[in-house]
């Protein structure tokens, strides 16, 4: 596969649960220990169609948004695990798949045929692609820091862990499910002590 020489780690949950920040500093823990290691940052922060649904209020989600974000979390990791030892992504198309589940009205031919079609590719691409999904059950306050990207979706944390979970369970990756109440700092060194399998962590 196009990607096998590079390992990759995604982390995924549901809203809220500290993906990006644990994203982050797991990279700059293991940067600091001599893995050449990049991460991918969440494709909805630099959607034009998720700037104009959330941040501007125009329109609602529809199969188009979501289609364009289920494609850049195939593209975004391919492209940026080319040359690393070790790639860590925000989230991953099951992550996507799962919360249009929600947002979409999958009665309508077209679109529970697009999703069909994602389901399929999830399961057969993912298990290639990714070496490892780390899984975040914290649910922090959804509105502190401002953040508006989480506005329309604020109502459906509980529910989208559920799918999130069981669409990242469907696809086979192996699935480490991070303990919550930790501090940054712990979950870094939780995670660190339990990847040390694929070669590439130090803790």
């Amino acid at each position: 596969m196009p990607i096998r020489s590079c390992k990759v780690i995604a982390v995924e949950g549901t809203q809220a649960a500290g993906k990006t920040t644990l994203v982050h500093a797991l990279t700059a823990h293991l940067r600091e220990r001599s893995v050449n290691v990049l991460c991918t940052g969440e494709p909805a922060r630099s959607s034009p169609f998720m700037e104009e649904i959330v941040l501007h209020r125009k329109g609602n989600f529809d199969l188009a948004a979501e289609l364009d974000l289920f494609a850049q979390q195939l593209t975004v990791p391919l492209r940026a695990a080319r040359n690393q030892q070790l790639l860590i992504t925000d989230k991953t198309p099951a992550n996507v798949l799962a919360l249009a589940r929600l947002v979409l009205d999958i009665t309508e031919p077209r679109t529970g045929a697009v999703l069909a079609a994602c389901d399929a590719l999830c399961r057969a691409w993912m298990p290639a692609a990714y070496d490892l999904i780390l899984y975040c059950r914290d649910r922090f306050d959804q509105k502190a820091g401002g953040d508006r990207m989480r506005e329309k979706v604020l109502s459906l944390q509980e529910e989208s862990d559920h799918v999130i979970f069981q669409a990242c369970v469907d696809t086979g990756v192996p699935i480490l499910e991070v303990p919550t109440g930790m501090s940054t700092h712990e979950r870094v060194q939780w995670v660190a002590e339990r990847v040390t399998h694929l070669g590439v962590a130090a803790t």
